[in-house]
């Protein structure tokens, strides 16, 4: 184990503590990328509570029984969150996204798809638009 002030751990490696000691600094880079980059969040609660509805009634989704259902309600779910989250009008973008997806796949670009993100979505899809 490396320690960045150049101290021996005063805990057993294997030890409960030393355990989580180890976690930390394997983690610390990642743990404090927040400061480096001031958009981010200290936390990931809202994402968390984006996802919280989701959780919560995932059981009474129809078709989530098998993995294409499960598959499929994580694709349309993510749509809606991400439409919330760059302030478009889920019902909007949908139907948007709906529309355009059978038109665009026709044509012989593989990066069909990328055209469809919400960062594409023209003016009537904005959530007061």
């Amino acid at each position: 184990m490396a320690w960045a002030n150049g101290l021996k751990p005063q805990t057993a490696p294997k030890s409960a503590l030393g355990k989580v000691l180890h976690d930390l600094l394997e983690q610390w880079p990642y743990l404090v990328r927040y400061l480096e980059d001031g958009r981010l969040e200290l936390t990931n609660n809202r994402a968390e509570r984006s996802i919280k509805p989701f959780v919560m009634g995932r059981k009474n989704f129809l078709f989530c029984n098998t993995p294409g259902g499960a598959q499929s309600s994580a694709v349309l779910y993510s749509l809606i969150e991400t439409a919330k989250e760059t302030g478009l009008d889920p019902y909007r973008y949908l139907l948007w996204v709906l529309e355009s997806a059978p038109k665009l796949a026709q044509i012989a670009d593989k990066a069909w798809a990328e055209k469809l993100i919400p960062a594409q979505a023209p003016v009537k899809c904005k959530a007061n638009g």
